[in-house]
């Protein structure tokens, strides 16, 4: 079975940092390398939305406006996880933060972010 745990989420105040893990278990440990990964954000009352990804390789960055010079993604094949950095945390961030692999194939359960300001 193809399973991804995130974890990290929090309270924090405006102006922190915080940073998401998602790690790869079961099945998905033997072909995490292969997935490019993205995390996406759903805020109450909204739709899901791209928050960036990153290639299976570890390049081929890629990151929505809201996320752009404030949050960071990174991955570690050896240990099977992929890395949300997220800088200056501001209100409008706070959402259930999703890792997915492989276009959306798979998907997390979530982690709550709130940012109090």
């Amino acid at each position: 079975q193809v399973q991804f745990v995130e974890s990290g989420g929090g309270l924090v105040q405006a102006g922190d940092s915080l940073t998401l893990s998602c790690a790869a278990a079961g099945s998905s440990v033997r072909t995490f390398s292969l997935y490019a990964m993205a995390w996406f954000r759903q805020a109450p009352g909204k739709e899901r939305e791209f928050v960036g990804s990153i290639g299976f390789a570890g390049g081929h960055f890629y990151y929505a406006e809201p996320a752009k010079g404030r949050f960071t993604i990174s991955r570690d094949n050896v240990k099977n996880t992929v890395y949300l950095q997220m800088n200056n945390l501001i209100a409008e961030d706070t959402a259930v933060y999703y890792c997915a692999a492989n276009f959306g194939r798979y998907w997390g359960q979530g982690t709550q972010v709130t940012v109090s300001s």
